[in-house]
C-alpha cells in the first residue's frame, strides 16, 4: 500500500513539474493598420475566386492542371509538406514515454580437452521504458516549432500554387498574342510583296521614280525580318510553358484567339484586412515568426537540467 502511494506521489509530482513552461508565447504584433484603405469597397474579394472561374479557356485550364501536377517546384513543395508533417509527428511523440523491447540469445562453449565439453545457453528478455520530464517546456517548445514549420510549408505550397497558375496563364496569353501578332505580320508581308510588285510595274512604265520602288523594297525587307524574330519568341514562350508544366520542350496547344478570350469584367475589391490575412505569403511569414519564437524557447529551456525517468524489467534463463 505504501509503495502504491509512493508511485502515485511520484506521478503527481511529475505532472506538476511538466505543467511548467518557461518562455514567452508568440503574440501577433500590433501594426496599427487603418480600418480601410479606400472609401468604396465590396463585401467580397477577388481572392475568393477560383482560378477555374477566371480562366474559361479549356486549353489553358488543361495546361494549368498539368503544371500543378508535374511542375518540379510544386513536387518539391509537396515533398516539403510531407517532411514537415513527419517532423511534427516526431516532436509530438517525444512528449510520450519511449518504450523498447530487447530479446537476446547467447551460447557459450567450453572445451578443456578430452570429454570435458560444456555448452551453456542463455536467454534474456528486457522491457525498457524511459520518459523525459518536460520540466521547463523544452519538448513542448520543439513541438510548437514543428507545428509552425508544418503550417509554414502548407502556406508556401499555396503561395507557389497561386504563382504557378498566374505564370502559366500569363505565358499562355503572351503566346496567343504572339500568334496573333505573327498572323498580322504575315498579312502585312503579303501586302508589302504586292506593293513591291505594283511599284516595280509603275517604275517600269515610267509612272514613278526609282526611289518609290526602292522604298517599297525596304519596307518589304523590314517586314520580312519580323517573321523569324516572332517565330523565335513563340518557340521561347512554348519552352517556358513546357518548363512550367514539367515537360520537355515541344509544341503547346492553343485555344481561342486573344480577341476571343473571355475574362471577368467586374473584379471585386474586398476588405484589405481580410485580404492580407488570406494571402499565403503573409501567413507563411507569420508562421515562420512563430517557429522562430518557439526555437528561442527551445534554446532557452535547454539551459535548465533535464530529468529522464527510466524503468527496466527483464528475465534471464537457461531455457
Amino acid at each position: 500500500m505504501k509503495r502504491k502511494k509512493l508511485y502515485m506521489a511520484i506521478l503527481l509530482f511529475a505532472g506538476i513539474l511538466t505543467s511548467c513552461k518557461v518562455g514567452k508565447s508568440y503574440v501577433r504584433p500590433d501594426l496599427h493598420l487603418p480600418d480601410s484603405l479606400a472609401q468604396h469597397q465590396d463585401s467580397v474579394s477577388f481572392g475568393d475566386q477560383d482560378w477555374k472561374d477566371i480562366y474559361a479557356d479549356s486549353t489553358l485550364r488543361s495546361l494549368i492542371d498539368r503544371a500543378l501536377e508535374h511542375n518540379k517546384d510544386m513536387l518539391i513543395a509537396a515533398a516539403r509538406v510531407k517532411e514537415m508533417a513527419a517532423q511534427k509527428r516526431i516532436s509530438t511523440a517525444a512528449l510520450l514515454p519511449d518504450i523498447k523491447g530487447k530479446v537476446t540469445t547467447e551460447r557459450e562453449l567450453e572445451n578443456h580437452g578430452g570429454d570435458a565439453f560444456k555448452k551453456a545457453d542463455t536467454f534474456e528478455a528486457q522491457f525498457l521504458v524511459s520518459w523525459e520530464l518536460d520540466l521547463w517546456g523544452n519538448l513542448r517548445w520543439a513541438r510548437s516549432a514543428s507545428i509552425a514549420e508544418y503550417l509554414q510549408s502548407i502556406e508556401a505550397q499555396r503561395a507557389l500554387r497561386m504563382t504557378i497558375v498566374a505564370e502559366v496563364a500569363q505565358a499562355y496569353y503572351e503566346l496567343v498574342a504572339l500568334d496573333t501578332e505573327l498572323d498580322i505580320v504575315k498579312q502585312t508581308l503579303k501586302a508589302r510583296e504586292e506593293g513591291v510588285r505594283l511599284a516595280r510595274i509603275r517604275f517600269a512604265g515610267g509612272l514613278t521614280s526609282e526611289t518609290s520602288y526602292r522604298q517599297a523594297q525596304v519596307e518589304l525587307a523590314k517586314t520580312t525580318t519580323l517573321v523569324p524574330d516572332l517565330e523565335r519568341q513563340i518557340r521561347l514562350k512554348e519552352n517556358e510553358i513546357s518548363l512550367l508544366t514539367g515537360h520537355y520542350p515541344g509544341d503547346i496547344p492553343r485555344g481561342a484567339n486573344i480577341d476571343r478570350q473571355t475574362l471577368l469584367t467586374d473584379l471585386p475589391v474586398g476588405l484589405p484586412s481580410s485580404l492580407l490575412e488570406r494571402r499565403p505569403d503573409i501567413r507563411q511569414a507569420e508562421y515562420k515568426l512563430k517557429a522562430a519564437n518557439a526555437k528561442v524557447g527551445v534554446a532557452y529551456t535547454s539551459l535548465f537540467p533535464q530529468i529522464t525517468l527510466t524503468a527496466r524489467y527483464g528475465r534471464e534463463d537457461s531455457e
